[in-house]
């Protein structure tokens, strides 16, 4: 049994933050940030049974072409990924009634869909990438015990020792490989750095002193065995990690629309998020 504290639910049954119920959720997802960018993803759909929401949680379940797929809003930073994972995890494999496990644990399709500044020269601008590691400079995961495979360790101590003036001991989480030669058989597959913050945590300086100026400069040198750290953004470690630990299958796809390298910002945002929405679509 689990304690009604410690999954929280609404009183018509739906979990606390989503407003979901089991059967308002499909077995593949996909993951924004932006909850206005949830009806750009569903106006595609054949057609749309359920729309959700509380709070930045946005969710619309429908059908493309026979597959029934939702689309859920996460909102900024893995702080929301943490709820939203454990929320859906929840949905399908516990017992709202009864709070119990369910017998047979179900395993999910995430597919995050986001915007990233590029962080190394062959990443160009208005390009979409996937994310075949994602590095997380947040605190999340030292709240969760983590299995770690030979490269997720090898890639984090060469992070560790890279940006030795962190408190905070980057953890590693890896997309799922058949997700990957499904969706992003054509894409750059690089390395991502999740960060917990848009300002000083990637690097930005408005009106503050850096603690670590040469950040950007630092990742962009970086070769991990022949791997680089390609960009920059604040969801997808945390959704490779916990996806990991509880058995779900996660690719994070991202749209580059600023370059950190060269100080730009994209002209066409929208446009190569829509195309990003699109190529993910295509590939049901």
């Amino acid at each position: 049994m689990i304690n009604d504290s410690e999954l929280i639910l609404n009183q018509d049954g739906s979990v606390y933050h989503l407003n979901l119920l089991p059967e308002d959720i499909a077995e593949t997802i996909i993951f924004v940030g932006d909850q206005e960018r949830v009806p750009l993803v569903s106006r595609h759909f054949d057609s749309v049974e359920i729309k959700k929401g509380k709070r930045e949680f946005i969710t619309h379940t429908g059908h493309l072409r026979g597959k029934r797929i939702s689309v859920v809003s996460t909102g900024i930073g893995t702080d929301n990924i943490d709820i939203v994972i454990n929320e859906i995890d929840a949905l399908f494999n516990v017992d709202l009634q009864t709070k119990s496990l369910n017998p047979d644990i179900k395993s999910v399709d995430i597919i995050r869909i986001g915007t990233s500044g590029s962080m190394h020269p062959e990443v160009a601008m208005d390009q979409i990438i996937v994310s075949e590691f994602a590095v997380g400079f947040d605190s999340l995961m030292q709240f969760y015990k983590k299995q770690y495979t030979a490269e997720e360790v090898e890639i984090r101590e060469a992070l560790t020792e890279a940006f030795s003036e962190f408190v905070v001991r980057p953890y590693v989480g890896k997309a799922n490989e058949a997700l990957v030669e499904q969706y992003a058989y054509d894409l750059l597959k690089g390395i991502t750095v999740t960060s917990p913050g848009f300002y000083g945590p990637q690097g930005r300086k408005v009106r503050t002193q850096k603690a670590a100026p040469q950040f950007v400069e630092i990742a962009e040198r970086l070769d991990l065995k022949g791997r680089h750290i390609t960009n920059l953004e604040m969801e997808t470690a945390g959704i490779y990690a916990l996806a990991n630990m509880f058995g779900h299958r996660a690719i994070s796809i991202n749209a580059i629309v600023a370059s950190r390298v060269d100080a730009r910002f994209s002209e066409q945002p929208q446009a190569v998020v829509e195309r990003a929405i699109q190529l993910v679509l295509d590939r049901f």
